[in-house]
């Protein structure tokens, strides 16, 4: 028998290659195609998705390169009927494939790259299978984001497909912990930032490297059903968790840029949805007014202020306290939310033609007794929604103004008649967000002179004489640590958790006689100082001297002066 040693046997096997490489050229010339050996040319794994295993395997072909829409394709024998089917399928979904002829050697190094390519488990109605078992040791774990940080960068140095499978449940599990309403993954010229809004603050966890972020990048976009071939336009998509006998909604957006897509994941919890309205942070003598708005049967409620401060959540809350099987409730929300048992609820598509305006409209003819719509942002939506307060309507909208006063100047702007607005607006009220000082991390410091002169300010306009009497003067205000703590329950941020601060304006007789000269923003806060209502300035301060929240963060999100 022949014996061959190493050096013999490597040759043959070249000998072979080479063979199988030139056949591969023959069959190419053959069928008037291109040639292509995979062993030498980038695979790029995107491209590759676009062909499950199973079926690249069985048709001996491979997806190899991808640019937009044009796909690059190498098979071993092209005339295969399951070749064609694939191709024509490509087709059928938007690619323009460009056929290669390839070597089963050369394929079957392509097909190794299949082991870095992490599927997701998808079921048929859009529901994401993800570790339960995983997803509650994640929660367990993560108490601070420093934790958050570490389960991440001891995943790293996994495998990829398992490391990218336990990245996602990290970081959705961290976001869950930490209370964060979206998940940052951000390509920059120094590398991947990973980071968090918690408390409406964005918190660096951490950063990735290029090929992981390449990865996550691809695996977000399936489990958010977005295109992978789509790299230079924004995409929107969803995925949903099931977790606790409880729907965790996940929005995710892509957007192109220099480095690369940046990933924003929006994490909609419904358990941190607080429809409890003395949760929001009203003080009493608000939370009696708004009360008897929502008991009235008809008329416009506006709440305004910058996206994130609120608003959707103190809707809700007005909603689920008028919720009652008698009641018809309808919702034009962009996009919807949460749940709202008992409720129909619509979502806008403008890509369809289904705007604010026509679901006003088209609600408006579903007999209903409330109404929640969007932003007010344009004629037709202002007058149906002022419409619909005036013929038996109670409805919920939103401005985008600065404060509760300058909502009457801007639906004038938008061609409200001032008598007609007067009439149908019950109440336009503003709000902010302000982070909560840590109970167990909180400290107490000097005010300084200046502060206690604009804190004086404050108080000297304030309308209620017992919180002027109990509140001020101080010598000390509570606030949080100016050095990062070890404290467990803020995960050393020193604060935890955030209330809102509001204002509003009440159309009173007074007010909705002051409305039909159409005023300026100026000329309606000077009518409302006689209802005895904070401004947000004043509920602010007041939750500073209670020690809820301190000066820094109000002057945050508000002008404290």
């Amino acid at each position: 028998m022949v014996k061959f040693d190493n050096t013999t046997q490597e040759t043959l096997e070249e000998f072979r290659a080479e063979e199988e490489e030139d056949l591969a050229r023959m069959m190419a010339d053959k069928y008037g195609v291109q040639y292509v050996n995979l062993s030498g040319v980038p695979i790029d794994t995107n491209a590759m998705r676009l062909i499950p295993e199973d079926k690249s395997k069985e048709y001996e072909m491979v997806a190899f390169d991808m640019l937009d829409n044009e796909v690059d394709v190498a098979a071993r024998i092209p005339s295969e009927s399951g070749v064609k089917k694939m191709l024509e399928k490509l087709k059928n979904e938007g690619y323009q494939p460009t056929l290669y002829i390839a070597s089963r050697n050369s394929l079957q190094t392509a097909w190794k790259r299949y082991e870095d390519i992490s599927y997701a488990s998808q079921r048929s109605e859009g529901l994401l299978d993800i570790s339960r078992e995983s997803i509650a040791e994640f929660l367990e774990k993560v108490d601070s984001v420093k934790k958050a940080k570490e389960l991440v960068e001891e995943t790293l140095g996994m495998k990829k497909a398992v490391r990218i499978t336990r990245i996602v449940e990290i970081i959705i599990a961290a976001a869950l912990a930490l209370d964060a309403s979206d998940i940052h993954v951000e390509p920059r010229d120094d590398g991947v930032r990973l980071r968090m809004r918690i408390d409406g603050v964005l918190r660096p966890i951490t950063a990735l490297n290029r090929e992981t972020y390449e990865l996550l990048l691809s695996r977000i976009k399936i489990l958010s059903g977005l295109k992978l071939n789509i790299t230079d336009e924004s995409q929107d998509g969803r995925f949903t968790i099931e977790l606790d006998e409880r729907e965790i909604e996940v929005r995710t957006s892509a957007l192109p840029g220099p480095n690369g897509e940046t990933i924003v994941l929006r994490v909609l919890d419904p358990s941190r949805l607080f429809l409890d309205m003395g949760k929001l942070g009203m003080n009493e003598r608000l939370q009696h007014i708004v009360k008897e708005q929502l008991d009235r049967p008809n008329g416009v409620i506006l709440n305004t202020g910058p996206t994130g401060s609120g608003k959707t959540t103190t809707l809700y809350a007005f909603l689920s306290r008028v919720n009652k099987p008698r009641i018809n409730i309808i919702t034009i929300e962009n996009p919807i939310e949460y749940h709202l048992e008992g409720a129909t609820q619509t979502q806008v598509n403008t890509s369809e033609g289904y705007s604010f305006f026509e679901g006003l409209t088209a609600a408006l003819r579903q007999d209903p007794d409330i109404i929640m719509g969007g932003e007010i942002r344009e004629n037709e939506t202002a007058k149906t929604v002022i419409h619909a307060g005036l013929t038996g309507h109670l409805v919920f909208s939103t401005l985008h103004t600065n404060n509760a006063a300058g909502a009457f100047p801007r639906l004038i702007e938008l061609g409200i008649e001032p008598d007609i607005m007067s009439s149908a607006i019950n109440m336009a009220m503003a709000q902010r967000l302000v982070r909560k000082l840590c109970p167990d991390c909180k400290q107490k410091r000097q005010l300084g002179n200046e502060e206690k002169e604009t804190i004086s300010d404050i108080f000297d306009s304030l309308p209620d004489k017992e919180a002027k009497q109990s509140l001020w003067p101080q010598d000390e205000i509570w606030t949080a640590p100016e050095k990062k703590t070890d404290c467990t329950t803020c995960g050393g941020m020193g604060y935890k958790g955030r209330i809102g601060v509001f204002e509003a304006v009440l159309v009173d007789e007074h007010i909705e006689e002051t409305l039909r000269s159409a005023p300026t923003e100026r000329e309606v806060r000077e009518a409302v100082n006689q209802q005895g209502l904070y401004t947000m300035t004043q509920d602010g301060i007041v939750k500073v001297l209670n020690g809820v929240t301190d000066i820094e963060e109000l002057r945050r999100v508000i002008e404290v002066q």
